[in-house]
């Protein structure tokens, strides 16, 4: 019997009832100064007090840092002292928010600890996936193998909610936790896989996976106790459908090459990820 079939037949949908989440993504890590800016007028407001302080402008910069424990603000070519070392700036609804030059949709927190700035995007976790799909996979690929992306993407972050904590957010915005871009990242293309694959991620033994995934794993992917002490029950070696391309990441769980190149076979995105996960199934989140 084919491969193929075999997929076919062991695909089966199976959708649980999981709490959906927002998350928060660092962006800065205690550094010593940032600059931001919005799309439309946003409100800076004291974490603390849930007090407003001040409006910024739309479409003008601005440069924060700390100062004597809280956080000053340079308006106007003059630094201004917030009495706070939590803020949370927040654009009108459908505005963006700029740091690092790139537009993030959601709110930042920004917080002085102990002398430096820590800059953190809360936002859905759905928008959050618009921004990974296409900071992880070029977004030109199979749409069928950026659905197997977006799914992995949504549980990996799910299974590490707190990952960072002791910093004050979940995840990093690099490929240490997962590559991320922002709204600047998104493209048509690749929201659409997002869209289409809402919400739902995998699960094995009743808990969502940290579906790991690397580049290429060089014609077959790593079982976990390869690269870490101890295997996982849904991650498994099979060949990677990335031969002649040279090994980039872990290769464990999937391979980005061979889920565009199994894509290009017909595969659609759930059959990609039964492929490379073990033991697994697909779970729908709660709203």
């Amino acid at each position: 019997m084919g491969m193929r079939r075999v997929l076919i037949l062991i695909f089966i949908y199976i959708f649980a009832v999981i709490p959906c989440f927002a998350i928060k993504i660092g962006l800065q890590t205690r550094v010593g100064r940032t600059f931001v800016g919005a799309s439309t007028p946003a409100e800076i407001i004291d974490v603390k007090t849930n007090t407003l302080i001040y409006t910024m402008d739309k479409m003008k910069g601005y440069e924060l840092k700390p100062y004597q424990g809280v956080i000053a603000i340079k308006i106007d070519g003059k630094f201004r002292k917030i009495k706070s070392n939590q803020i949370v700036i927040k654009p009108e609804e459908g505005g963006f928010v700029s740091v690092k030059r790139k537009w993030y949709r959601g709110h930042f927190k920004i917080i002085n600890d102990g002398g430096a700035l820590t800059v953190i995007n809360d936002l859905p976790l759905e928008y959050y996936i618009r921004g990974v799909v296409p900071s992880e996979m070029p977004s030109g690929w199979e749409i069928e193998a950026h659905k197997a992306q977006a799914i992995a993407a949504r549980s990996y972050a799910l299974a590490n909610m707190g990952k960072r904590g002791k910093y004050g957010y979940d995840l990093k915005d690099t490929p240490e936790d997962q590559a991320y871009g922002g709204a600047s990242a998104e493209t048509v293309r690749t929201n659409q896989a997002v869209a289409e694959t809402e919400k739902i991620v995998l699960v094995c033994q009743g808990k969502i996976v940290p579906a790991y995934y690397s580049a290429s794993a060089g014609g077959q992917t790593r079982a976990a106790s390869q690269v870490w002490l101890h295997d996982l029950p849904f991650i498994k070696s099979v060949p990677s459908f990335d031969d002649g391309i040279k090994k980039n990441g872990h290769g464990v769980g999937m391979s980005q090459y061979g889920a565009n190149n199994l894509a290009k076979r017909g595969y659609n995105g759930y059959q990609i990820l039964k492929y490379f996960y073990a033991n697994t199934k697909f779970a729908r989140l709660k709203e």
